[in-house]
């Protein structure tokens, strides 16, 4: 009986030990297989998506959902393994805390530094230079070419008297406040938050000390303002800027009209079509800013001014000149008659209107 029953143990066991020996190499083949993944999703989270690729401009819309900015990173060609994704944003707790916005995406990055990009808010910026005098027709125009704006609704809230009086602007339109200065702006910022930056660096630049100095001669906020922005269109030169404020000066204590340039063609920039040159007849065209019409200063400001401006309106140069006339050079001849003037103007400008 021996016999037989020890043939039994003796198969039994060998079973058993072929069975230990399979589910070892199972388990060996388990483990290869998860380290594998685990290697390859390392690999993943580690390497740049494509060192040789250009930047990539991803916008990510307000309130996507993560497997839709999943899908839009895909579409820009960095996200390799989707899956592979979804478990590295898992694992960073990334998935809703992703900000909107427009992200320029570097191929040199890896997934890992991709989503850590992301989640704080590294946004595309863009740097936009505002030159002093530029009519908010132009800074409109110029913002929206970048998209950082949409141009009908700026120029609808620039005359919006709600949306001015929550800016703390007292007047019938935004022209005057939108200070000139180089601003980092991404498009993520809605129209009404760039028009905020803007106003709130006039507000930061302006001082009650200036506010004050106005009033103490006689001119309200709005009427400096205007003052201010007839100057920087006639002159780009610093310090020509005292002596062409005073010419002004003068003449509204004279009861002369200003009879500036810039006034008479501001109602083309008004209209989005800036004139090229300053024609007679444009001198002639009865419009509400055309100081060659009408007497004391036009009813809001033209342009933008810039610093020098507002303190060259405060300011003026102690001269008594009424008149001056470009020399073509950058600067102005200035006269205190009109003989004076009108030599000046034989001299330098002698195909002009005379001023």
């Amino acid at each position: 009986m021996k016999g037989p029953l020890e043939l039994l143990r003796r198969i039994l066991k060998g079973h058993r030990e072929r069975a230990a020996a399979h589910g070892r190499v199972m388990t060996l083949l388990v483990l290869l297989v998860f380290l594998g993944i685990g290697l390859a999703f390392y690999r993943f989270a580690v390497l740049p998506v494509n060192p040789a690729a250009p930047p990539k401009i991803v916008d990510i819309p307000k309130g996507a959902g993560f497997f839709r900015i999943t899908e839009i990173m895909n579409e820009a060609g960095l996200v390799a393994n989707r899956p592979f994704f979804w478990l590295l944003a898992l694992g960073k707790g990334a998935t809703r805390q992703i900000r909107a916005g427009e992200y320029e995406i570097p191929g040199s990055l890896s997934p890992s530094q991709i989503i850590e990009k992301l989640v704080r808010g590294e946004i595309k910026s863009y740097l936009v230079t505002l030159p002093e005098d530029l009519s908010a027709a132009e800074v409109s125009r110029r913002l929206a070419a970048l998209k950082l704006v949409n141009e009908k609704e700026f120029m609808a809230l620039a005359a919006d008297r709600e949306f001015l009086a929550s800016l703390g602007i007292e007047a019938n339109h935004i022209e005057g406040y939108l200070f000139p200065q180089t601003y980092q702006l991404d498009r993520s910022m809605t129209t009404r938050e760039v028009i905020r930056i803007l106003v709130r660096q006039f507000w930061k630049s302006v001082t009650p000390q200036m506010i004050k100095r106005a009033e103490e001669m006689g001119l309200t906020l709005n009427e400096w303002l205007t003052l201010a922005s007839i100057i920087g269109k006639e002159s780009g030169n610093r310090e020509e800027k005292p002596l062409i404020s005073a010419v002004f000066h003068n003449r509204l204590v004279k009861g002369m009209r200003l009879q500036s340039d810039p006034t008479a063609v501001y109602y083309l920039e008004q209209e989005g079509k800036p004139a090229k040159a300053v024609l007679r007849s444009h001198l002639q065209k009865e419009t509400p800013h055309n100081t060659y019409r009408i007497y004391g200063l036009p009813p809001g400001p033209i342009a933008n001014p810039g610093l020098d401006s507002l303190k060259a309106a405060l300011y003026p140069a102690h001269a008594s000149y009424l008149y001056f006339v470009a020399k073509n050079d950058g600067s102005h001849q200035f006269s205190a008659n009109l003989a004076q003037h009108n030599r000046a103007v034989s001299k330098y400008q002698p195909a002009r209107q005379k001023k």
